[in-house]
């Protein structure tokens, strides 16, 4: 990493006053380090070179557009997630009560909203309409998974004259603005780009935390609660729950820890074999007569042989873990002669459409708040990151660079093995 990694992009020079009162102010210049060990820091020191470090988000004294004249967007894509419509909510009542924006179209399942080959009027957001959202799960745009052609969205910025669109959303989302706002630069419009990271699994690099996963984490209780009591109510009990996580372990890894009832966490990042995890279920079960699994979706990929293709964003199809360790697991038990009573459960989509928790909840609003923060500033090609305890400005090149995972050697993994007592290898 480099200092220079860290650089956001701007439209031009601040001449604007801010016509917020009463608020702390941040400088360009406050910045946040990227490392918060000083043996990482060590080597910059040593050769004179600054250490790369993010700019701390926070609204401005001085801002690039113009209020009064400003027309701004939001777009929501990829899967629902806790948190997107407490998110649409704060980007409204920022824009409207503290920068006196008045126009805030919404755009209509995700980037198909700026397709008009879809024919997706674009919602007219008012403090009126956004008032009592996050309250309630899911998201008011709607949503939506694949690319559009960039041409045509920017075409339709233009034409709505859009100032600044928020793009709320994932990897494959800000992937998405990437192009948006390089199309934007090519063409010399002065228009931003503002990502939110949206995404439950928690895999966006360079951000200690995206809203949602903490509601995951919180509502994945309820299934590893349940597994255990039906483990534990019937001889040779399996209790088997299916979390998310394609690439990422964060939410299986996490809830291990948060229900410390679990005996065994599979995620993407750590391999494993059926006769490794039937081995040490089987010594399980004889050893305590109980079991507790918990698998994100992404693990054990390498189960199902030849590849199943993409998805709209481009993203591998995946087999479903949760089935085939179902199968797999009655399987083994009925052809050894061997009694087991399994419950397998599998509450994906009721994680995903639930209303926010307390705490991302004010997380969210606080993200909604500092993405109209530095669009009013004109920075653009940027995401709203969380670092070291402060939110920060990353670009979004950087921040898509690779996906965020569990390390198999840190402290998080370090700590799941701990709580549940699995063997460091299960093959």
């Amino acid at each position: 990493m480099k200092a220079e990694d860290c650089l956001i992009q701007r439209l031009g020079e601040c001449c604007h006053p801010s016509p917020m009162e009463g608020v702390q102010f941040t400088a360009a210049t406050e910045s946040v380090l990227y490392h918060n060990q000083f043996k990482d820091i060590e080597p910059y020191l040593e050769q004179g070179s600054r250490p790369p470090s993010f700019d701390i988000a926070g609204p401005r004294e001085e801002i690039y557009f113009d209020p009064s004249t400003l027309s701004c967007g939001i777009v929501t894509c990829g899967g629902l997630c806790p948190g997107v419509n407490d998110v649409i909510r704060a980007i409204v009542l920022s824009l409207h009560f503290h920068y006196k924006v008045r126009k805030v179209l919404g755009f209509r399942y995700g980037y198909e909203g700026l397709n008009p080959a879809y024919y997706h009027s674009p919602m007219e957001l008012t403090p009126e309409l956004v008032g009592g959202i996050h309250q309630q799960g899911g998201s008011l745009l709607g949503s939506s998974r694949g690319p559009q052609e960039i041409t045509v969205m920017v075409d339709t910025l233009v034409q709505l004259d859009i100032g600044i669109l928020f793009t709320i959303g994932g990897d494959g989302t800000l992937r998405g603005a990437v192009a948006i706002a390089e199309e934007i630069g090519r063409r010399g419009l002065p228009i931003a780009v503002i990502g939110i990271p949206k995404t439950i699994d928690n895999d966006i690099s360079h951000v200690d935390f995206s809203f949602g996963y903490e509601t995951a984490v919180a509502e994945s209780r309820h299934s590893t609660y349940t597994a255990h009591v039906e483990a534990v109510g019937a001889r040779n009990g399996v209790g088997l729950v299916k979390l998310m996580g394609r690439e990422s372990g964060f939410i299986a890894a996490s809830a291990a820890l948060a229900n410390n009832e679990v005996n065994f966490c599979l995620i993407p990042e750590v391999g494993f074999t059926l006769v490794g995890l039937l081995r040490e279920l089987e010594h399980r079960l004889r050893l305590r007569g109980h079991a507790v699994i918990v698998v994100g979706e992404g693990a054990g990929q390498n189960l199902f042989g030849d590849e199943l293709g993409e998805d709209a964003s481009g993203n591998r199809k995946l087999g479903d873990i949760g089935v085939l360790l179902r199968d797999e697991i009655r399987r083994h038990f009925h052809e050894r002669g061997l009694e087991l009573s399994l419950k397998y459960i599998d509450p994906s989509y009721m994680i995903r459409s639930m209303p926010a928790s307390a705490y991302d909840s004010a997380f969210c609003l606080q993200l909604g708040h500092y993405a109209v923060h530095a669009g009013m500033a004109g920075l653009t090609n940027m995401v709203v990151g969380h670092w070291n305890n402060r939110f920060t400005h990353v670009p979004i090149p950087l921040a898509t660079a690779s996906r965020k995972k569990v390390d198999p050697k840190g402290r998080l993994w370090s700590s799941v093995l701990a709580a549940t007592g699995q063997a460091s290898c299960l093959l």
